[in-house]
């Protein structure tokens, strides 16, 4: 660990140095323009970190958008009651059954006799695959 922090000042200092011996453009001095690169620099970082938030944040929120083939329990539909709680209706071995999820806990409300949903004819396709499909069938008609 020792190694890996002994190198870290010699490194930053190479990189510092050219910056600090390049000659300013214009009529400004060197120091204005570092403090003008640094500024530039901080703000791309500020930005691309907080592009990496977004995305997590919304990678969270919606979940993974392709189906895992080859799994033996799948999430039919689920509906958020509040930030933190949601009702799922979830398939297991041809039986539906509708699961309570809060934080640190899944309750099973309701085990259906019979399917809710018709899960065989349109496993993957969603309204909007539904919908596109309509209007392509419009468009292919003379």
């Amino acid at each position: 660990m020792r190694c890996s922090r002994a190198w870290m000042p010699a490194l930053l200092a190479g990189l510092a140095t050219p910056l600090m011996a390049a000659p300013a453009a214009g009529n400004g001095d060197a120091t204005s323009g570092l403090a003008s690169q640094l500024t530039q620099l901080g703000l791309g970082l500020i930005v691309v970190v907080g592009l990496i938030f977004l995305l997590g944040y919304l990678m969270r929120r919606v979940g993974p958008m392709a189906p895992q083939g080859g799994q033996h329990i799948r999430v039919i539909s689920s509906y958020p009651l509040g930030p933190r709680d949601r009702l799922a209706l979830v398939e297991v071995a041809g039986q539906q059954m509708l699961l309570g999820i809060s934080p640190g806990r899944i309750n099973t409300l309701h085990v259906f006799p019979e399917p809710v949903v018709d899960t065989a004819g349109e496993a993957t396709s969603s309204d909007f695959a539904r919908k596109l499909q309509a209007i392509l069938k419009r468009e292919q008609k003379p």
